[in-house]
């Protein structure tokens, strides 16, 4: 694979960076002091052993120890995943040698994996030693989506094998790359070019099936949190397969549906619209959002898990057309994770900033940054709506005059 440019505005901060130059003077000198001081064995031996701070130690040690064995708690779970034994647990609890039969792994070596998955609360032990399901091993056994991400996570790690090669940009066969099927990026310097990839629609079916599979999660957070009663016609840009319009369809039953997304895509779509029976209720359109007018009628405009793979100047194309395409009044609804600023607790950053990177495109932004491109675009107001799991999306209301 050739090497290329990395689509990151590296002028602008990549979110929830702190305002170093508001700090005080005094705010610098007494975290140079506390640094001397956590560094210091002496302070740190001394800090274990008093009654007042050794609970503050002994939390530090297992949160530290946690991010250091972060990559191995993932195998875990990935094993689990591949070995559908959280499935098997949840149809009913099964003893080890029982999941040792039906896994086809030998008892000894899987003891060390259903021991490692009760530490994780992905399985409990339950009466006469059989394993059942966990309180975080339910969730990945109950939803397909969260085990096809899981799934697809092996592509992540292995372009994530040397971190720092990745920051370089010198991962020369990197897989999530290759994983992402629309356009492949060249280096020209400091200017960003875009050439089709070969359409291989064997890749592009893939790829749309994980978007499609892992998408319920943001669709459940949108439709419980906005109300798509005073809209008539609704417009998904980059809508892939469909599984958004395709649950907006079943819940609000009098909106006219239209999705746009690249002619391939789009042609996949529409095809899984006359399976569900939704043809006449929705449309897809083909095109390629950055060249392509988009297809007008809508009062809503729908950007889901969008931006954030594309950079600054992709994202404002992207929202100067949608701001086009809408009428006066019109709205623009745009969700997907989210940056935190200084003063929040940090929720998926960390990931996601990782994740794009090696995708090779886009980046993570705060809500500042959104609502800052969607006003320079021409919408005169962006409201944050609150949602019940923000780890997964947030989501901005635009509105256009």
């Amino acid at each position: 694979m050739p090497q290329f440019e990395r689509q990151l505005d590296l002028a602008q901060p990549v979110g929830g960076v702190g305002e170093a130059g508001n700090r005080p003077a005094w705010r610098d000198k007494f975290d140079a002091w506390m640094d001397s001081k956590l560094t210091d064995p002496g302070f740190s031996r001394w800090a274990a052993g008093n009654i007042f701070t050794r609970w503050i130690t002994r939390r530090r040690a297992r949160q530290v120890f946690d991010v250091m064995a972060g990559f191995v708690y993932s195998q875990v779970l990935l094993a689990c995943v591949r070995l559908r034994i959280l499935e098997l647990v949840k149809e009913s609890p099964r003893t080890l040698d029982e999941l040792a039969q039906i896994c086809q792994v030998p008892a000894a070596g899987l003891q060390r994996l259903v021991n490692s998955a009760v530490a994780l609360r992905l399985l409990a032990v339950r009466g006469q030693s059989r394993y059942g399901l966990g309180a975080l091993g339910a969730p990945v056994a109950g939803h397909p989506g969260i085990r096809a991400m899981i799934e697809h996570h092996a592509v992540l790690y292995h372009d994530m094998q040397d971190p720092v090669a990745l920051l370089r940009d010198q991962v020369s066969d990197g897989q999530m790359v290759a994983y992402w099927p629309y356009v492949e990026t060249q280096g020209a310097g400091s200017a960003l070019q875009t050439a089709p990839r070969a359409w291989e629609e064997e890749k592009v079916s893939r790829y749309s099936q994980l978007m499609s599979a892992s998408q319920p999660f943001v669709v459940d957070e949108v439709l419980a949190s906005y109300s798509f009663a005073r809209h008539a016609c609704v417009l998904d840009v980059g809508g892939g397969q469909g599984t958004f319009v395709s649950r907006l369809a079943g819940h609000a039953k009098h909106l006219t549906l239209k999705l746009f997304d690249l002619p391939q895509v789009a042609a996949l779509a529409q095809d899984n619209f006359k399976k569900k029976d939704l043809s006449d209720r929705i449309e897809a359109f083909g095109g390629d959002f950055l060249k392509d007018a988009l297809p007008g009628g809508a009062d809503l405009v729908t950007l889901v898990r969008v931006a954030h793979d594309h950079p600054d100047a992709h994202v404002n194309i992207i929202l100067r057309a949608i701001f086009k395409a809408l009428p006066a009044g019109g709205t623009l609804l745009l969700t997907e994770p989210m940056a935190q600023a200084s003063h929040e607790a940090p929720l998926g950053d960390a990931y996601f900033h990782f994740y794009l990177l090696a995708m090779g495109s886009g980046r993570l932004r705060t809500v500042k940054e959104l609502s800052d491109m969607m006003l320079s675009a021409g919408f005169v107001s962006v409201e944050v709506l609150a949602n019940a799991v923000p780890l997964q999306t947030r989501i901005l209301v635009a509105k256009k005059l």
